[in-house]
């Protein structure tokens, strides 16, 4: 059994003690339940409600001095879901998580708030952090005692974005990615991972996690934040990233 959670590419390094805390709560549900996904959606759910990281309850304002939220899960057994463009729920991670059962695989405004009041989910007033930045994204990959490999990803995106704007998050291939072999999650300048298509390229480039993501982040100048984590079913568990990105691993 692994967890690896990160606070996001380019955050201060004193925001650590919260993704500690994170991977403990993740590493604590994977003992006691082997299932990776519950374990990576509660260490995420630790970091949306930590005012300092840009997710849930702390994420950045956008142009219009409102949240919007994006977010990811993804399980090795190749389902997936995400939801872009959420506003008024504090943990995005659930709603992204509710759609792995559903055909549909990403939901965007207002039918990503139609779908988690369908599910249940009752709407909170995100108040956002008013910070000129918060580091981009938070998010967890765990793999359970039998194999399966689960990620989630959450994020507030990019202060003083415009309206409707779509980071990296929520996109597959580019923000997250997930198959039998690999659990992999980016974070940082969300445009530029997309062009990049970064998460799948890494896993493309090498079985090597650490060559692959050490290569991952070279991709971009070293100007451009980029953090990537990983766990491959090789055994391996790795991050990387040109720039400050507080994260823990826990493993037996």
């Amino acid at each position: 059994m692994k967890i690896i959670c990160h606070g996001g590419a380019g955050h201060t390094p004193k925001v650590q003690d919260g993704v500690d805390k994170a991977a403990e709560e993740g590493w604590k549900i994977l003992k006691k339940t082997n299932n990776a996904l519950l374990a990576a959606t509660a260490a995420t759910i630790v970091m949306e409600d930590d005012f300092r990281f840009n997710a849930g309850t702390g994420s950045c304002l956008r142009d219009d001095g409102r949240v919007q939220n994006d977010a990811a899960v993804a399980t090795s057994d190749g389902k997936m879901g995400a939801i872009t463009n959420l506003q008024d729920f504090k943990n995005p991670v659930l709603v992204a998580r509710e759609l792995l059962d559903e055909f549909v695989t990403m939901l965007a405004g207002e039918g990503a708030i139609q779908f988690a009041l369908e599910k249940g989910f009752k709407k909170t007033k995100v108040i956002g952090s008013e910070k000129g930045w918060t580091g981009d994204t938070v998010g967890a990959v765990a793999q359970s005692s039998d194999g399966q490999i689960a990620v989630a990803s959450s994020t507030g995106g990019v202060r003083g974005r415009p309206v409707g704007r779509v980071g990296d998050t929520p996109l597959w291939g580019s923000g997250f990615y997930c198959d039998k072999n690999i659990g992999i999650l980016a974070t940082g300048v969300g445009e530029a991972i997309t062009e990049q298509l970064m998460c799948y390229r890494v896993y493309q480039y090498s079985e090597d996690l650490e060559e692959a993501m050490n290569w991952g982040v070279k991709l971009l100048p070293k100007d451009v934040g980029v953090g990537i984590i990983g766990i491959h079913s090789n055994g391996q568990i790795y991050g990387s990233s040109n720039t400050t990105m507080p994260f823990t691993i826990i493993k037996d």
